[in-house]
């Protein structure tokens, strides 16, 4: 049977309302061990995810067995990094379950929506690089291409944050306190990977020397899976999390001698592994964590594929024809002299024959534009740590550069720039440049970024190997983004085109007509409507922020970086403010308007900390002053995540998307608001370039100097000063700011920032200022005009179908991976 038209077949059948209750009722009572009448909202959560998990373990069985006996390649996603989101309500879409749930749920007396609001979702990524990922292992489900993402199981993840007077203060995330109900622990696939020790040469059974590794520490990397369910097909792929345990995690003499600490001390040193997503690394023994994470998932996993993955007698010779192992960013990289310590010093493998399977089997994603982005590793922490890996480093830059010599002769200063092992400041692995070397394909994110990632970052490499760049834009999935969380939207466009969009959304072009309908128009207002009211209710109940939902909804969530210009907008704001306080405007004429902020700053990044706390002392004053009579307020939720996302996305009316032009290397959120009606604000900047060529510069708010005009000011000399002193807007703002205004009257507290613009301003904030000033006053103009601003935001939804990451994992399968689908059918 199918529940509707836009799900698949659930995978066990024939299943009903009573039977999936039935199940329910059983697992409730054999797994939690409690009765219906008297479990609590946390065991009757378990017993639903347990039941949806039932369904799926078949196919999931299925999928492993079709992908093995087809021999098939398959994309192992290496990344340090899997922002999930909540899994119920996913699993629930993707197996056709959900009216079926809801149906049993109510029969028992009992809201599936309300049991859905107690998951806690895995804490397991940063932000976009994150749920780029999983939305990348989310298509390659859906897609039927055999795939294996490998993690970290983190037992804290990102941190949980919290404000305190105003400044971020970093808690636990404790997203397993409770357990998790979707992963299958398995203790008896254990890897153990190695640190530390020394290497020596030793004679092997053909007589021939070769190299040994004798690690003086090891851990144990416990793997967990999760199973990854394609939308509208039976397959479901498998992230494989580890997490770090002791090899000998108890000393029961060193126990029964009495000290207690010293009996559990390699448990606690093993544990710390996979303890946190990116510890602090200010210390040396954050670097040290840092660096052991990442070997640690690329270890266990490499050896994961090759011994579970291929049959015993599998010629490793072979292996670019089964696998291909993506690098989602430098973390992973360490991977590289890995693969080749197996293949030369434990198979045996000739160093040249090793190197040409490592280079056909790699690939490198690079994510940043920023050099301090791009990873470099002291050789004193590789060598203590791997030596046998910095030993393959060295003969791997030895022989890359003895090619970089060949082909330009006479060429030094290019073999320097060039080498993997740079001298300067400190001798160390630029891992960028191991990837690049060591990789089949480096792709760039978005077209600007690649353009910029083979013209200036890598150059030097692009000019010696051409063919290795291409791009591959991001996306998003549209199950979660589109039909999960915007359920009005969903349906209308469900009304206007069918249901075929969600596995197709260039689909999305249907709807343009649908923009001169005034009647779809009004039904479109309304379901924004109703998504901001959804998101007030639940800012007032998860944060205690009371808003009106009748206000131009401006949001700016990602992560808190200087480049991607947090301060612009908090400047915007102050600059509105002012003007209300000298005259200049009346405040019954400013359009009502929300500006939301959802952004963690790294523990370690002080002026993010900062900002983070000038946006929250500006809010107190704001969203007080009488001057404004309410019609400018300021939300800063605390502890963005995926869960607030998909509420605050479909509310938003304007999507900030305001880095300087030539740092932002894509972005994720420009695309997830473009498709859930947003209007952009934004530069030439990522794929900000890409949504502006494609939604069209009617509906587009753009500003800001381009990547060409940046670089022509930095060379000249950028002086912020000089757009101080000649902006009086600006000087009012900043003035507002150093005056205390926002600090109590405390001259001192924001002083950091202040001179900060004024002195360097190194991402040139004050250089786009007017220009995002006038930008802002055309937005105020546009939004009066409802009926039109609701013609743009339904063409950006229109046109931006572009952005899934179905079309982005095509685009890897054409240009990269050459894997092909393996359908399981039933």
């Amino acid at each position: 049977m199918r529940v509707t038209e836009t799900t698949q077949e659930p995978p066990s059948s024939p299943v009903t309302v009573s039977s999936f209750a039935d199940e329910f009722v059983r697992q409730l009572r054999y797994e939690q061990g409690v009765d219906l009448n008297f479990a609590t909202k946390d065991n009757l959560y378990q017993a639903l995810a347990g039941t949806v998990r039932g369904f799926m373990i078949d196919n999931w069985l299925a999928t492993l067995r079709t992908q093995q006996a087809t021999e098939s390649k398959i994309v192992a996603y290496l990344s340090a990094e899997y922002l999930l989101g909540p899994q119920l309500e996913n699993a629930l879409l993707a197996t056709g379950l959900e009216s079926l749930a809801r149906g049993a749920l109510t029969s028992l007396g009992l809201d599936l929506d309300d049991l859905e609001g107690i998951e806690i979702e895995p804490g397991l990524g940063n932000g976009g690089l994150g749920r780029l990922a999983a939305c990348f292992i989310d298509s390659l489900a859906t897609l039927n291409i055999p795939a294996v993402g490998y993690g970290i199981r983190y037992e804290y993840g990102i941190f949980r944050q919290t404000f305190v007077d105003g400044r971020q203060a970093e808690q636990p995330d404790t997203w397993l306190s409770k357990g998790s109900p979707w992963e299958f622990p398995h203790p008896d696939m254990a890897v153990e990977v190695g640190f530390g020790g020394y290497t020596e040469q030793v004679t092997d059974e053909t007589g021939g020397s070769r190299t040994r590794w004798v690690p003086s520490e090891s851990v144990s990397a416990v793997p967990y899976n999760y199973m990854v369910p394609g939308y509208g097909t039976h397959n479901v792929n498998t992230l494989r999390l580890w997490s770090a345990k002791a090899t000998n995690a108890f000393d029961l003499q060193i126990f029964n001698s009495g000290d207690y600490e010293a009996a559990v001390r390699a448990q606690t040193v093993a544990e710390n592994i996979s303890k946190v997503l990116y510890p602090e690394d200010s210390t040396p023994q954050g670097k040290e964590l840092r660096l052991k994470q990442q070997y640690f998932f690329v270890a266990a996993s490499i050896t994961d594929f090759i011994t579970r993955l291929l049959p015993d007698d599998f010629a490793l010779t072979n292996l670019p024809d089964r696998v291909t192992f993506q690098l989602n960013d430098t973390h992973p990289v360490i991977a590289i002299p890995e693969l080749m310590r197996i293949l030369v010093d434990e198979r045996g493998l000739d160093w040249d024959v090793a190197w040409d399977v490592t280079r056909a089997s790699f690939n490198y994603t690079c994510h940043t534009l920023l050099p301090e982005a791009l990873e470099v590793w002291s050789v004193e922490l590789l060598g203590r740590l791997l030596p046998r890996h910095l030993e393959i480093i060295y003969r791997i830059n030895e022989q890359f550069l003895a090619g970089v010599r060949a082909a330009f002769p006479g060429d030094e200063l290019r073999a320097r720039r060039m080498s993997i092992v740079q001298e300067q400041p400190e001798r160390a692995v630029r891992m960028a440049f191991l990837a690049t070397v060591a990789s089949s394909k480096v792709n760039g994110v978005a077209a600007l970024h690649s353009e910029l990632l083979r013209d200036k970052v890598l150059n030097d490499f692009s000019g010696l190997w051409p063919e290795k760049f291409t791009n591959v834009t991001n996306g998003v999935t549209p199950r979660r983004f589109i039909k999960l969380s915007n359920p009005g939207l969903s349906e209308l466009i469900d009304a206007a085109i069918g249901t075929g969009w969600v596995n197709d959304l260039e689909r999305l072009r249907e709807l343009e007509p649908f923009a001169e309908d005034a009647s779809f128009r009004a039904a479109f207002r309304t379901v924004k409507a109703e998504n901001k009211k959804r998101f007030v209710d639940l800012l007032a109940t998860r944060d205690g922020i009371e808003l009106s939902s009748d206000a131009l909804f401006d949001v700016m969530v990602k992560r808190l970086h200087e480049y991607k210009r947090q301060m612009l907008k908090v400047l915007h704001v102050i600059t509105t403010y002012d003007r209300v306080l000298k005259g200049e405007l009346r405040a019954a004429d400013l359009t009502p308007r929300v500006v939301t902020f959802g952004a963690k700053a790294a523990p370690g990044y002080r002026m993010a900390k900062e900002i983070i706390a000038l946006i929250n002392a500006v809010a107190k004053v704001v969203n007080t002053a009488p001057e404004l009579e309410g019609r400018l307020r300021i939300a800063f939720p605390a502890n963005y995540n995926v869960t607030l996302a998909e509420k605050l996305i479909p509310a938003a009316d304007l999507s900030e998307q305001i880095s300087l032009a030539g740092k932002e290397a894509s972005g994720t959120g420009n695309m997830k608001f473009a498709l859930n009606g947003a209007l952009t604000i934004g530069t030439l900047d990522g794929a900000n370039v890409e949504i502006y060529d494609l939604v069209g510069a009617d509906n587009f708010f753009l500003f800001g100097l381009t990547e060409p005009e940046v670089q022509d000011i930095s060379d000249a000399g950028y002086r912020p000063g000089s757009y101080y002193e000649a902006n009086a807007s600006l000087r009012g703002a900043i003035d507002l700011i150093a005056s205390g205004a926002f600090s109590g009257g405390d001259r001192t507290t924001f002083q950091m920032i202040v001179s900060d613009l004024l002195d360097k301003d190194r991402f040139m904030v004050l250089a786009d200022y007017q220009a995002y000033i006038e930008a802002q006053d055309k937005v105020d103009v546009a939004y009066a005009d409802q009926e039109a601003w609701s013609r743009a935001a339904i063409l950006n939804v229109a046109r931006s179908g572009f952005f899934s990451s179905d079309r982005s994992i095509r685009d890897y399968l054409d240009r990269i991976w050459h894997a092909s689908p393996v359908p399981v059918v039933k």
